[in-house]
Parts: structure tokens; C-alpha cells; sequence
């Protein structure tokens, strides 16, 4: 029989959707330690909505640019966004590009409102947590010239969840080690391609189906009280055959089969961003298709790794699975 979620779980997922923070008891070393809460369920939990505009957090001034982060700190999972814009008093100048050096990756930077470029910094939900990581970026202006703005980011505890979940013995094959290690590097290969091409729009992203979100992205799962593995994304309350939209404009990459997630369609959207939907019953898409927001891509089935019904909807952004219900609630350009 299931069990209510405690107090502590409800507490934790809602800090994981709106950007709360705890503080821990002790500090976390490193990925593999265990998170602070505990639960076998979770509670549905409704889409949250996309935030307004707000005023930077903290910003670095450079002789002819300027650098803003619209983040205090970034949660493990979560993205924040970075803005560079041209200082005052520097006549025609413009940003000729922008680049990032964060977390041992380059983060190339988008156009946005005119006067300014934007990037995407996000921590993986297994980034050890730690104090004033190094944050470059080098800045190339219209004339030839450059600039390189630095400053630091927090990586802080993404207070993730615990699940059980029991799968029915003629899908318990795919409790295999080697099985999930191979669909990430197959997923890790396609996240690799960044489109220098920003397709989504001004409206930003939106969930593929208008639903309660259930089992939180990050979890710590544990399948048939014997394999232990992380949650990529949300699941979303759905019965089979419900039509599953594209999050965002963007470009079939991959639309195939896969051992885990079974049907499964990735969406290019541009500049290191992606999104997947799993366990569909059709896919009406194709590799290399162009998508507008809110088509149609497939229906909700129940291929690969279920115990039923079920619709699995993740995001990638520079090569990390992201909170996708913090990315599309966040304001973008």
C-alpha cells in the first residue's frame, strides 16, 4: 500500500520547483552522498507558471562590458541565466560574441534584446556541491578586441527526493547496469551537438502536456528494492494516448527506440538546449524534422521501462539533464 508523503518530502519538492533552499545538516562532499529527505511517493504538484522579468542578482563590470547574473546561487539540476551587455559611453560598439568557461565546459552565449547577449550556466544534479566556482567569459566586440569579465557561482544541495518504484516482472530485465550506461552515452552523444541557432521564441518553453507533474526530476530511485539510479526528468499525470506537444520550436535530432525510455523523440532547440519525451505509444516526427512549439510530436504509450501508462519529459541544457519544470518557470529572452 502506498504511503503519505511526510511532511519533510512535500517540503523538499516544493523547494525543488520554486527555488527554495534548505540548509543541511552536514555539507555534501560529493554526488554520491545521500539527500536530505526521504519518501516512497510524491505528490502531484501543478505546472508552475513562467516568471516575469526581474532585475539582476549580482554584476561585474569590465572596462567596455558588463556581465549580470540573474541567480544567487545555482541549485544541483538548475539553470541560470547570464547576461552581457555593452558599458555606457562606447558609441557603436557592439558584442560581436560571447563565451563562457564554467564547470570545465564552454557555454557559447545568444542574442536577446538588442544591446546584449545571453548564456545558459546550469549544474548537473550530480555537480558536487561547492562555494565560488570559477566563471569566465570572454567577450569579443565588433571592433576585433576583447574582454575577459570573471566572477564565481555557488553550486548548493538540490534537496532531491527518495522513490521506490516495483516494475512488473517482463520489463525487470531492464534493471541492468550496462543497459542504462549505454543509453546515456547514446544520449550524451546527442546532447554534444550545439546548434549555433536559437530557435525557440519570445514565449519561451511550455510543458508538452497540460498536466499535474508527479515522480520529481533528480530523484534517488530505487527499482525493485534493488537497483539505485537518478531520476532525469518529471513524469506527468496522463492516461495512454494523449497527444504529447513539442516544448519549444527546434529540430528532430533523434526520434527512435530506446531499451529505457522506449519510443523516445529529442528536440534541438539551440545553443546546448534539448528536450526528450519517453515511453510513447506513436511518434509522428522524424529526424531532422523542423517542429513548432506546441505540435504534436506523439502519443503517451507505455514502451520501455514502465509499469504502465506512463509520460517521462526531461531536459538537457550544455550536456546536463536540468529541472525542466525550474527551465520553463524561468524568464528567458
Amino acid at each position: 500500500m502506498r504511503q503519505p508523503p511526510t511532511p519533510a518530502a512535500l517540503l523538499s519538492l516544493l523547494c525543488l520547483l520554486f527555488g527554495l533552499t534548505l540548509a543541511p545538516a552536514a555539507a555534501q562532499d560529493s554526488p554520491t552522498d545521500a539527500p536530505p529527505a526521504a519518501t516512497e511517493t510524491s505528490p502531484a504538484v501543478p505546472i508552475p507558471t513562467r516568471a516575469t522579468r526581474i532585475p539582476p542578482e549580482s554584476t561585474v563590470n569590465g572596462t567596455r562590458a558588463r556581465l549580470e547574473l540573474y541567480f544567487r546561487a545555482l541549485n544541483q539540476g538548475r539553470t541560470g541565466l547570464a547576461r552581457v551587455s555593452i558599458m555606457e559611453n562606447q558609441g557603436d560598439l557592439q558584442i560581436a560574441n560571447a563565451r563562457a568557461l564554467f564547470l570545465d565546459g564552454f557555454v557559447d552565449f545568444f542574442g536577446g534584446d538588442g544591446d546584449g547577449v545571453y548564456g545558459l550556466l546550469a549544474a548537473n544534479m550530480e555537480q558536487a556541491t561547492r562555494r565560488e566556482n570559477p566563471l569566465d567569459v570572454y567577450v569579443t566586440f565588433s571592433d576585433g578586441t576583447r574582454e575577459t569579465l570573471s566572477t564565481t557561482v555557488d553550486v548548493v544541495l538540490g534537496e532531491f527526493i527518495r522513490q521506490t518504484v516495483t516494475l512488473p516482472p517482463d520489463t525487470a530485465y531492464l534493471l541492468d547496469a550496462a543497459t542504462e550506461r549505454n543509453e546515456l552515452a547514446q544520449l550524451s552523444s546527442i546532447f554534444s551537438t550545439v546548434t549555433l541557432e536559437k530557435f525557440w521564441d519570445s514565449t519561451g518553453f511550455a510543458f508538452p502536456v497540460s498536466t499535474a507533474l508527479t515522480s520529481p526530476f533528480g530523484a534517488f530511485r530505487t527499482f525493485n528494492e534493488a537497483y539505485n539510479t537518478r531520476h532525469t526528468g518529471w513524469d506527468l499525470q496522463v492516461t495512454l494516448g494523449t497527444p504529447v506537444m513539442a516544448s519549444a520550436a527546434g529540430r528532430v535530432i533523434f526520434a527512435g527506440f530506446m531499451p529505457i525510455r522506449g519510443s523516445h523523440v529529442v528536440i534541438d532547440h539551440g545553443y546546448g538546449v534539448f528536450s526528450g519525451y519517453s515511453h510513447l505509444s506513436t511518434t509522428h516526427v522524424t529526424r531532422g524534422q523542423g517542429v513548432a512549439k506546441g505540435q504534436v510530436i506523439g502519443t503517451v504509450g507505455s514502451s520501455g521501462r514502465v509499469s504502465g501508462p506512463h509520460f517521462h519529459w526531461e531536459m538537457a541544457v550544455n550536456g546536463s539533464f536540468v529541472d525542466g519544470a525550474q527551465f520553463v518557470s524561468m524568464w528567458m529572452p
